[in-house]
């Protein structure tokens, strides 16, 4: 039996109830740390341990459209309860667990959370927060707690034995499913509202290329919250009876060694998890005898050039059978995302004849927009628009580069709470991604770099500069704000971006060795793809709207007119 018909269904809950019940004996997830394999779950026996949770959030008063929070790191019980949330009509809020537990309690706070469930040592860190007597949660439910562990009025995830089935909820398709925070949290989180459909249509849009069934395998390593891997690493393999794998290290020689021991289908990737994957590779190709690396450039390239036009898995399969084998030997796609690949990397494992569909996307489309299709290989292009995707160049420049607009199903209904910023990103239907891009006369978009304040780590993090600048409160100048680099003085690039501090010091001061010192503590504060790269001192006062928020269009502006980038002064 193929893929689930999703045209069919009205809710993701009614979706995966079914696909249960279709494929009840197939293992549908692993759970593996380092050499020993902890936990193997057919699909009965995950609706076994979900349906217990279900009816607990039931009886204890959860609703449907209630929402409950999960921060985990990937593992089962991640899915388990997304699962019971939605077979009971609540909605999904897959929160970081790299995040603070300040961060974690704000975000608690602003998706209006009722439930909770989170890891042992992440609720640890929660409830010695300052701020963590403030929460508004009425259940939490914390997984792989410690015997004796004082849980501050939480429960264990794993106690729970229903004394009855739990009542399947349905919902529609234009009702809220996720609540997604595509950005760091800060002053101002944003929380994109994603629908049933949203996600019912980016599964329908996606599964040809990437189809599961029985059999197919899905190494689960980018964290279940992100977008990409809520979709390849839950909605799709579940929907088409394949089975997701869950590594609790992530450590290279125990990715190395899943590929073999599972014989894994498919992985989405974020490039930098990509460079290291080519890293080791490499350290390999260089330690073979000098002859041994003569065959195997020869074959390599004769490999490209039977590539050339369309993957033939088969034939390379055949050609570079060692390093196949090395990724266990059926291996049929890696999919790469959530940030601006190189070219240069995505040909070396094209070369290799491992297929690499690169793609782009963002959280307020529900992942996906362009997906390249391999015919040909065109790493300098990120592919054609999706099926049921719309993309709109706006107001193009001579060279045909403007920002890309899309338009879809797949749309988030907007940020939450939000209704400002909500209709500055959705225009007429259209979803403004600030992103500045061009469509050849392939169909294919291709990308020079961002419209908008934000940078995309190589981790695939997006991060708003202004839900830094809370790390700078308080800073001994007149005003501050952050700016990505790129965003003030614009480069056709999607590498290398950089944040950067704006200054005004109060009038008749200077920025002296004291300031200095302490913008270097404060960055020193923040995670490492949160920290600016240098700061610029402005003699003007910044602009403001009649709310007094700065105009930050304006200002980046002005800056860009008036200063160049050597005016930043480097950490």
């Amino acid at each position: 039996m193929g893929m689930l018909d999703l045209t069919k269904y009205e809710s993701l809950g009614a979706a995966l109830r079914d696909a249960l019940a279709r494929w009840p004996d197939e293992v549908c997830l692993i759970e593996a740390d380092r050499e020993r394999e902890k936990s193997r779950l057919t699909y009965r026996q995950f609706q076994e341990a979900a349906e217990p949770l279900a009816a607990t959030l039931q009886d204890s008063g959860f609703a449907a459209g209630d929402r409950a929070a999960i921060i985990m790191t990937n593992q089962p019980k991640w899915l388990i309860s997304a699962y019971a949330v939605f077979f009971s009509g609540g909605v999904v809020v897959p929160l970081d667990y790299k995040l603070s537990a300040a961060e974690h309690l704000q975000l608690l706070a602003h998706s209006k959370a009722q439930v909770l469930c989170v890891e042992y040592p992440l609720w640890r860190a929660i409830t010695q927060s300052p701020s963590f007597q403030e929460h508004q949660l009425r259940k939490v439910l914390v997984t792989e707690a410690p015997p004796n562990a004082d849980l501050a009025s939480a429960q264990r995830w794993e106690d729970f034995h229903a004394d009855r089935a739990p009542e399947f909820r349905p919902r529609l398709r234009i009702d809220m499913a996720c609540i997604v925070y595509s950005s760091g949290t800060g002053g101002h989180p944003r929380g994109c509202v994603l629908t049933h459909e949203n996600y019912l249509e980016q599964c329908g849009a996606v599964s040809p290329v990437f189809p599961f069934c029985p059999g197919s395998r899905y190494l689960s390593i980018i964290p279940t919250n992100h977008a990409i891997d809520f979709m390849g690493g839950f909605i799709m393999p579940f929907t088409g009876g394949g089975a997701v794998i869950h590594l609790r290290t992530l450590r290279p020689e125990f990715i190395r060694e899943a590929f073999t021991r599972y014989k894994v289908t498919y992985m989405a990737v974020v490039p930098l998890i990509l460079k290291n994957l080519q890293r080791g590779l490499k350290e390999r190709f260089a330690a073979l005898p000098a002859g041994k690396r003569r065959v195997l450039d020869l074959l390599i390239a004769l490999n490209r050039a039977c590539t050339k036009q369309q993957p033939r898995l088969g034939l390379s399969r055949i050609l570079l059978k060692d390093i196949h084998k090395a990724f266990g030997g059926e291996l049929r796609a890696l999919l790469v995302g959530g940030a601006f690949t190189e070219p240069t990397l995505m040909e070396f494992f094209h070369d290799l004849g491992i297929p690499i569909y690169n793609g782009y996307g963002c959280t307020e489309a529900c992942t996906a927009i362009t997906l390249n299709d391999l015919k040909p290989f065109r790493p300098e292009t990120v592919g054609r628009p999706v099926r049921g995707m719309e993309i709109r160049i706006i107001t193009p420049d001579a060279d045909g580069v403007g920002e890309v607009a899309v338009r879809s199903k797949t749309v988030m209904s907007g940020y939450l709470d939000e209704p400002e910023l909500t209709a500055e990103t959705l225009v007429d239907g259209w979803l403004m991604t600030g992103d500045l891009g061009r469509v050849n006369a392939e169909g294919h978009l291709q990308l020079f770099g961002r419209k908008k304040n934000m940078i995309v780590t190589a981790e695939g993090k997006n991060i708003y500069p202004e839900d830094i600048e809370n790390t700078y409160e308080g800073i001994a100048v007149k005003e501050f704000c952050i700016f990505a680099a790129n965003y003030v003085w614009p480069q056709r690039t999607m590498t290398g971006e950089q944040l950067l501090l704006v200054i005004r010091p109060e009038p008749g001061h200077v920025v002296d060795y004291a300031l200095r010192a302490e913008i270097s503590r404060r960055n020193g504060l923040l995670l490492n793809y949160k920290r600016i790269s240098g700061y610029i001192v402005w003699d003007q006062d910044f602009p403001r709207n009649a709310a007094m928020k700065i105009r930050r269009a304006v200002l980046a502006e002005e800056i860009g007119k008036h200063l160049d980038r050597s005016a930043m002064v480097s950490l």
